[in-house]
């Protein structure tokens, strides 16, 4: 039989699924912003330039950026959050006690596109599904002993 969490773990739960909440759209929408810019400088041989010589946003040929180069940015910044993601992921894994599979799944979210948009409407389902199902019966146990 599988690990269960224990109820007094249930509020450090709803608390690590609310960080996932957050972290899983921001990481899909900058997987995505990565995937478009990677498409752009290896397809088109383009970056794209923030405040350079062609205007406020602009794409340059690549190598020649000389204002703030937007496509390193957007890939230092998915880099970073997606290990804030990570730890949400590992957060929620670790409180849920799901099996190792679950976290090596739940780990793709930030390295496949829409993946995390996925799960991000998929897990608190199942989460709150679960955690209100054993708080039913948790409530109605006592109620059944006394009989």
């Amino acid at each position: 039989m599988p690990l269960q969490p224990k109820p007094s773990t249930f509020p450090a739960i709803r608390g690590a699924l609310k960080f996932y909440q957050v972290a899983a759209p921001i990481t899909g929408v900058l997987l995505l912003s990565l995937c478009a810019e990677m498409l752009m400088k290896y397809a088109f041989g383009l970056e794209l330039e923030l405040g350079g010589a062609y205007g406020f946003l602009a794409f340059v040929p690549s190598g020649t950026a000389t204002a703030v180069n937007l496509s390193t940015g957007i890939l230092i910044i998915h880099g970073w959050f997606y290990v804030v993601y990570l730890f949400a992921a590992f957060r929620l894994w670790s409180l849920m006690r799901w099996n190792v599979l679950r976290l090596l799944w739940l780990a793709l979210g930030g390295i496949i596109p829409f993946l995390s948009f996925f799960f991000e409407s998929r897990i608190p389902r199942e989460v709150k599904g679960y955690l209100s199902g054993r708080e039913t019966a948790a409530a109605a146990e006592p109620v059944e002993s006394m009989q």
